[in-house]
């Protein structure tokens, strides 16, 4: 079996998942796809904090840990089959990179729920969690990586190729596969490359 790596960028209840494998100077995406995190694709469960600030404090409890959970169940149920469409190929993913907002530990939900900026950390971070989860499930490192530092780490360290040259070659690796190939996927794929060469 050939080894791969998965990078992911998160959104409000969405994920793009691309899947690389090596050589590390040439690597080839063997997967992408998109994961639902939520099991209804509505504003309230992709902005579960957002809708949970407007209910009183027991029922937004009770509505964050319900899409929390359903966001965990779905996680590793979309990396489960991932990581089986690759074994029927003969690929088996090694490790993971998970795109980060930031590093800002957050605080209780009363003062997420007074602040409009930690509303939305919190809703980033509920839907990365899932993630984390799903590959620890899987026994499968996940390396976190803040994206505002993804192209520097990727062209001084680990990939040593110029940020301009790296922009063009994670261009170029959509290219086979046709749209979608957008910013999502393409972070996700340098996150994917770079842990795969680290």
């Amino acid at each position: 079996m050939q080894s791969a790596a998965v990078g992911f960028r998160v959104h409000s209840g969405w994920a793009a998942a691309v899947v690389l494998c090596g050589p590390v100077d040439a690597p080839v995406v063997v997967d992408r796809r998109k994961i639902q995190l939520v099991k209804i694709f509505t504003y309230a469960y992709r902005q579960p904090y957002h809708t949970a600030e407007k209910m009183p404090r027991p029922d937004a409890i009770k509505f964050i840990r319900g899409v929390q959970s359903d966001a965990k169940r779905l996680a590793l149920s979309s990396l489960r089959s991932l990581q089986a469409d690759l074994a029927e190929g003969d690929f088996k993913i090694v490790r993971s990179a998970l795109l980060l907002a930031s590093a800002r530990a957050l605080p209780e939900l009363e003062k997420i729920l007074a602040s409009h900026a930690l509303i939305h950390t919190a809703d980033g971070e509920l839907f990365r969690d899932s993630l984390r989860a799903a590959c620890d499930v899987c026994h499968l490192p996940v390396e976190g990586i803040r994206e505002k530092e993804l192209f520097a780490a990727a062209s001084t360290t680990a990939l040593r190729v110029q940020p301009a040259a790296l922009k063009r070659r994670i261009a170029a690796l959509g290219k086979t596969l046709g749209p979608p190939w957008s910013q999502d996927e393409k972070f996700a794929a340098l996150a994917a490359w770079l842990t795969l060469a680290r």
